[in-house]
């Protein structure tokens, strides 16, 4: 299980030059009255019920319906009772090349994964079987924050998207899918946004994370990295003053036209 990382949690170092009063917990968006702060934001209220999850594919190509998915990871994003956001526990899988996908050469040199290994092979999965148990894995804890659906994080997040939504129409997989079909935060856009960097060993780098591109490639060190920094940015970052503001109850009657 991925425990919280000290790196993603907000750095209490008085010599940082960031300024304090971007540390408060996530919950401390408004200045209500001392009662209300007693009370920490669910992770459910801070995403209007979606559950962020954080996902790398590992790939045999760009082409999300003809190119093999060889790699997936999923990590939850979760919110503690302090108001610090950290990464959950991770779901991952090897996956076998469906039947009839492409390999292109220059994307399995690229990822330096070996469909053929003997290692491999020993354990990887199917498409079917993988994404059942990662999906399963991801509606309990999307039970347990109480939340209606997952909402995909990624650094070029509609890529990994594409892949994702592929694999689970090949499956027949529509119905045990936990994730929003197009919505996604990327944190490429938050990283150039944060940091000026779009690039995410960069990024990792700007935000005094550690990142060994030795080990870049692997869907799950991808994703927990990715999931680092996505917690970083929200840990350090503050919400306007405006945020969590909606005119009476306009936002229920309309939800449904933006799912």
């Amino acid at each position: 299980m991925t425990t919280p990382n000290d790196a993603a949690l907000p750095n209490e170092n008085p010599s940082n030059p960031i300024d304090n009063s971007i540390k408060r917990p996530a919950n401390t968006y408004t200045e209500d009255t001392a009662a209300d702060e007693l009370a920490p934001m669910r992770l459910k209220d801070r995403f209007r019920k979606f559950l962020p999850v954080v996902v790398d594919v590992e790939t045999a190509g760009f082409n999300a319906q003809t190119d093999a998915l060889l790699e997936i990871a999923c990590i939850p994003v979760l919110l503690n009772e302090q108001g610090v956001f950290y990464p959950g526990e991770a779901f991952n899988a090897h996956i076998e090349p469906f039947e009839g996908a492409n390999l292109e050469p220059s994307a399995l040199a690229f990822t330096g994964i070996d469909p053929n290994n003997p290692m491999r092979k020993a354990i990887a999965e199917d498409e079917k079987t993988a994404l059942r148990r990662i999906f399963k894995g991801l509606k309990e804890v999307r039970r347990t924050e109480d939340c209606r659906q997952c909402v995909l994080i990624g650094h070029n997040a509609h890529f990994d998207l594409a892949f994702l939504n592929a694999a689970v129409l090949r499956t027949n997989n529509k119905s045990h899918n936990p994730f929003h079909n197009f919505s996604v935060f990327d944190t490429v856009t938050l990283s150039a946004l944060a940091f000026g960097q779009t690039v995410l060993a960069r990024a990792c780098k700007a935000a005094g994370l550690d990142f060994d591109g030795n080990d870049a490639h692997s869907a799950l060190y991808d994703t927990q990295k990715t999931a680092e920094l996505f917690c970083h940015i929200l840990n350090h970052y503050p919400m306007l003053a405006n945020a969590m503001h909606t005119e009476e109850n306009k936002e229920d009657s309309t939800e449904s036209s933006h799912k």
